[in-house]
């Protein structure tokens, strides 16, 4: 068994960072020891290897979660896709340093955008969710996608995204994140996702509020439409009003 700091040594992976883990349902210890210290095991330790691998392709943690604690989720198929998206990032970023000397070369005026391009990795990684993702929330957001337009995700999409607009500007007033125009704000967002989406129960929705507030993609991309500090605000108003009975 290892103790929360042995792991943190193993991995790399902060103390805070695994105890934050602890916290949000992410990765539990299998033991404690008699003072009631963490105790984490080789599951625990493989656990925390597919979470660190998941986070470096920029999953967010809500659908690590959802992903890992998927019924019938299968290590060497996950192992398998995750090393396609790697090679996939590796692809893309020795075309960005390809791009980045011959602009030292030549210039910008004779490079193209073709280097940002992440659409197929993004394609990619959305088949993979649905592949692992065998939770009843993927089950019933493939059964609403069916017959939709094609296009309409995106759309669906970009609508959430604008219901973030809000929080940037409370954020900027300095609004508490427990006030009731917050809460009513996040009501209806849970309500657009779950009729968009798949049934966002307040347990999903506390995970898609850690996420939005974790500093990775749905952090930048919330921030960048609806202001800084959004995501942020966001996470902090859902985790209030998920710690109401």
């Amino acid at each position: 068994m290892y103790t929360v700091r042995q792991m943190s040594s193993l991995s790399g992976v902060s103390v805070r960072t695994l105890h934050y883990y602890d916290g949000i349902g992410l990765l539990i210890p299998s033991s404690r020891s008699d003072a009631g210290y963490r105790l984490y095991g080789d599951a625990d330790l493989a656990r925390l290897h597919q979470i660190m691998l998941f986070r470096e392709l920029e999953f967010s943690l809500a659908d690590i979660r959802l992903i890992l604690d998927a019924p019938d989720f299968d290590q060497r198929q996950a192992l398998a896709q995750q090393i396609e998206l790697l090679k996939m990032r590796r692809e893309r970023i020795d075309l960005l340093i390809k791009m980045a000397k011959g602009i030292q070369e030549r210039g910008v005026e004779a490079m193209g955008f073709e280097a940002f391009d992440k659409s197929k990795q993004e394609q990619y990684a959305t088949q993979a969710k649905a592949l692992w993702g065998g939770t009843p929330q993927w089950a019933e957001y493939e059964a609403k996608m069916k017959g939709e337009k094609r296009g309409s995700e995106a759309f669906m999409g970009e609508q959430l995204m604008l219901l973030f607009v809000p929080f940037g500007r409370m954020a900027s007033d300095g609004s508490d994140p427990s006030c009731q125009d917050a809460q009513e704000q996040v009501s209806t967002i849970r309500a657009f996702i779950t009729e968009n989406f798949y049934t966002c129960t307040k347990e999903v929705l506390r995970s898609l509020g850690e996420a939005y507030g974790a500093g990775g993609d749905f952090t930048r991309n919330i921030n960048e439409v609806a202001g800084p500090g959004a995501a942020e605000y966001a996470a902090e108003a859902i985790a209030a009003y998920c710690s109401e009975v």
